[in-house]
């Protein structure tokens, strides 16, 4: 398999090769590789939950499912919801394209990094995607005021986050959250994707159905494969009022549902009990995992309340040498993010799985990016600091930063007296890009900068030395400290729109894969990330386990 593997990512038209597609590479021989890359609960189904679905496999492949609106209707039983407010789909991401075609008009704001098809889906339609850069000098934090603003100064009509965000976990609370759709409720649609909330801790009641169930523009989006550890069965589902929840269901095929979805679903009644000691373990396992990490000299650890942890790599390693790496010479598949928009070659999202499996990666990683120096993935320091993102421009500005972006060259011209990014005209017009928003000098350092359609040449003789990196702090422990939540931000009142001569309106839908004007591409948005250090954190304690009714409503 050694010499075919970058081939077979390469090749793949998601972010990593199915299970099915190395095991054929391998020729069948041997048991797969241990699997840290997609966020599957590992301890759910049970083992004996296996065996009863293997005893009734012929029967369950053999023959037709019952209709989506039986099994939805069961699943709506088991979570105590009103089926007319929710519509199932072979997984989410059938829910996010029918959300797309059926609920975004024009234009969709979403955070990034996070779930690619979230940014994929609507340029694929045609739509206008709003892109706003989450910092890695604020660990990722989504700050919900900004954002608001961020939305209003484009003018956007669709506003999608993820609670916990993908690949950083990032959480946000249900206040700040219900404050935020209050915020939004001039907006066409209020996306809140809670495909990993069952693994979050943070709060005892931290889903916003509830809520969503009673405002006329919001849809959360919840998962069922990764919470049940069945990705391959597909299925999950969508809540809203019944007039969103209608349009959605009243598209979907009458089996859009297979039987092993229909036979999971009537199952969970009888096994809320191991399901609840499932996520209570996959939430110790995280803590124990992150403290692990972080004890790997270099290692960043970002604070997670998803069933993954993302982590930054050590200076000079690049992500695509230490996948192909990790999966050849120690038989591992991590999740390297330098294809997803916001994130870099840097960056690994790695599941949370049982500590026998966690000690296999600490060493892996420990052999592949610390080993004999010859074969090591973090070179010598006279090496420099190598670095592959997969995108031209990109590499070529990270060289010059050593890292820090766009922010960075800003920061260097403005004292070189050179004119900065803000003053570069938009690609092929020549025309300025419209003014940041005014922001607080408080919560400049975290939000998003304003960001040029070109990224501009500035003389290598202006630049300074690179600063050094700051390495990251130690990891407190294995059980850190309680966290305690943050106060919630007010949100700004809903506003009018901003006058056409200061937000021009674009004449007509923005073609697939070309950012709106003022918007941000691909490899800008790469561009601000940082590289400061954010030590590891987390939200240790147990909270009152759900019963087969709150499994849905519970975290």
């Amino acid at each position: 398999m050694s010499g075919n593997v970058t081939s077979l990512f390469r090749s793949t038209a998601a972010h990593s090769p199915s299970m099915a597609a190395l095991a054929r590479e391998s020729g069948g021989a041997g048991a797969g590789p241990v699997d840290f890359c997609i966020p599957c609960n590992p301890y759910f189904p049970t083992p004996a939950m296996f065996d009863e679905m293997a005893g009734r496999l012929r029967d369950i492949i053999t023959y037709y499912p019952s209709s989506a609106d039986t099994i939805t209707a069961e699943l709506c039983s088991l979570l105590q919801l009103p089926p007319q407010c929710v519509a199932m789909g072979n997984g989410s991401t059938e829910l996010i394209t029918w959300i797309d075609h059926l609920l975004v008009r024009e234009s969709l704001a979403v955070p990034v990094p996070t779930f690619g098809r979230w940014t994929d889906q609507p340029m694929e339609t045609g739509k206008r995607v709003d892109m706003f850069p989450l910092q890695e000098s604020g660990g990722f934090a989504l700050d919900l005021a900004r954002y608001a603003e961020f939305v209003r100064a484009r003018g956007t009509r669709a506003v999608v986050l993820c609670n916990p965000n993908n690949p950083d976990g990032g959480y946000l609370h249900k206040q700040a959250l219900v404050q935020f759709m209050d915020a939004m409720a001039d907006r066409d649609l209020v996306v809140v994707d809670e495909s990993f909330l069952e693994f979050a801790d943070a709060e005892a009641e931290p889903s916003v159905v509830q809520e969503a169930m009673l405002r006329p523009n919001v849809v959360v989006l919840r998962s069922l494969g990764k919470n049940f550890g069945l990705h391959g069965i597909r299925f999950g589902y969508l809540v809203a009022n019944p007039a969103l929840a209608g349009r959605v269901r009243a598209m979907l095929p009458k089996w859009n549902l297979n039987s092993f979805a229909e036979h999971v679903v009537f199952m969970l009644r009888d096994h809320g009990t191991e399901y609840a000691q499932s996520l209570h373990q996959v939430r110790r396992d995280r803590l124990e995992m992150a403290g692990q990490l972080s004890a790997l000299p270099g290692l960043t650890v970002y604070p997670s309340q998803g069933n993954f942890l993302f982590v930054r790599l050590p200076v000079g390693a690049e992500g695509t040498v230490v996948r192909d790496r990790m999966l050849t010479e120690h038989r591992v598949l991590v999740r390297e993010c330098g294809n997803k928009i916001g994130s870099s070659s840097r960056f690994l999202r790695l599941v949370v799985r049982p500590q026998s499996d966690v000690r296999r990666l600490v060493s892996g990683l420990e052999e592949v990016l610390y080993g004999s120096r010859r074969g090591a993935a973090v070179p010598e320091p006279s090496a420099g600091t190598g670095y592959g993102s997969g995108t031209a421009v990109v590499d070529r500005l990270m060289s010059q930063t050593d890292g820090a972006g766009l922010r960075a060259l800003t920061d260097r011209s403005a004292g070189a007296g050179v004119p900065g990014p803000a003053a570069a005209p938009a690609a092929g017009t020549g025309t300025p890009l419209p003014a940041a928003v005014p922001v607080a000098p408080a919560a400049a350092a975290v939000g998003p900068m304003p960001v040029p359609a070109v990224a501009p040449q500035v003389p290598q003789q202006l630049l300074p030395p690179p600063a050094p990196v700051p390495q990251p702090a130690p990891y407190p422990g294995p059980v850190p400290a309680p966290h305690p939540a943050p106060a919630p931000q007010p949100m700004p009142a809903p506003a009018p729109a901003a006058p056409a001569a200061q937000y021009p309106a674009p004449p007509g839908p923005t073609p697939p894969g070309v950012p709106a004007r003022g918007g941000l591409t691909a490899a800008q948005v790469r561009g601000t990330n940082g590289l400061e250090s954010v030590p590891a954190t987390g939200w240790p304690g147990p909270q009152e386990w759900p019963n087969a009714a709150d499994m849905g409503r519970t975290g």
